[in-house]
């Protein structure tokens, strides 16, 4: 089976996703994808089109929130010679261009009133018409929803239609965020960094350290997989080609000792006379202590923060009596 790009994961609440797709890919039927920013949600979709009986047929994909309403309208059913002005030819919609096969719909919440409208009909029937022309086309289409946002509450609000919600609502596939399958977490960024090495032309990848692992697992990834492959392509580069297990986890490439927060709080002196010893251990302190709650307690990475090594770090650490 040809399937573009395979999907890593063995965590059970992501295999309970998967299941699902493999049950809904022999249906007709409308289905929709939801899931935060960065979490699959467009490679989980595809699997409907690999693991049905369309899967020699097209696959087709348009970003609702990419185009503006006319240019949608266009993107998805076509447009006969002269329905506006540059038309100088006809144009097949993905629609058609998908016809045997399946068709996502990308961020389809951004889709305008009309547009939905449409949408709904091909889905209830089968056809629609090019923009500017009066022929009925009739197609055979899959159509996978996919979004981040949460449709019912638009829904009531006015803001997406009721009916068509039904329609692609005939089951509902919810990606996990990474937060909640901790356990695929070391094997995609594995995944992740052999790639990156491969890409680089590197000869080897050593794997990542204890802490660097557990740098991983503590974070709360707010980005999802995409913020995965990123951190670790990043760290992988920055580590360079080495024997030595990868230590340092990259999470802002930002980050630097001179870089000013405006939430950085101002050290306030106060009135002399001050004890200049005590008033400096207690500037000492503060920091390695600030340095490392940003690092989420990974030694060397506060460090990097204050532009120490791992030695000079520790020792201030047993100087000022911080675990």
């Amino acid at each position: 089976m040809d399937i573009k790009q395979a999907i890593v994961g063995e965590d059970p609440v992501f295999l309970s996703a998967l299941e699902q797709v493999s049950g809904l890919a022999s249906l007709r039927k409308p289905c929709l994808v939801i899931g935060e920013r960065g979490c699959g949600k467009e490679l989980v979709a595809e699997r409907f089109h690999y693991l049905s009986n369309r899967w020699e047929g097209p696959l087709l994909k348009v970003n609702c929130a990419a185009l503006t309403a006319s240019l949608l309208d266009t993107e998805l059913f076509g447009h006969e010679v002269g329905a506006f002005t540059g038309a100088e030819r006809r144009h097949l919609g993905r629609f058609e261009r998908a016809d045997g096969g399946t068709l996502i719909l990308d961020e389809i919440a951004t889709a305008a009133p009309a547009t939905q409208e449409k949408i709904l009909r091909v889905l209830e029937y089968g056809e629609f018409e090019r923009v500017g022309g009066s022929e009925t086309i009739h197609v055979d289409v899959r159509v996978v929803g996919v979004t981040n946002v949460d449709l019912p509450a638009l829904a009531r609000e006015g803001k997406f239609r009721e009916d068509l919600l039904d329609r692609l609502a005939f089951d509902v596939v919810n990606v996990p965020p990474l937060r909640a399958r901790l356990t695929d977490i070391p094997l995609l960024a594995h995944s992740f960094a052999l790639d990156m090495v491969r890409e680089l032309g590197w000869p080897l990848f050593s794997g990542f350290s204890k802490d660097a692992e557990q740098a991983l697992l503590s974070h709360d990834w707010p980005g999802n997989v995409r913020e995965l492959k990123n951190v670790v392509e990043r760290s992988v580069h920055r580590h360079g080609v080495s024997e030595e297990p990868l230590n340092h986890i990259v999470f802002d490439p930002f980050a630097s000792p001179w870089r000013q927060d405006e939430s950085d709080e101002v050290l306030e002196v106060g009135e002399f006379p001050k004890d200049f010893k005590q008033t400096v251990n207690g500037v000492e302190k503060t920091l390695i202590q600030k340095a490392l709650a940003e690092a989420r307690h990974n030694q060397t990475d506060a460090a990097q923060l204050l532009n120490l090594n791992y030695h000079q770090f520790r020792r201030l650490m047993a100087k000022h009596a911080v675990n």
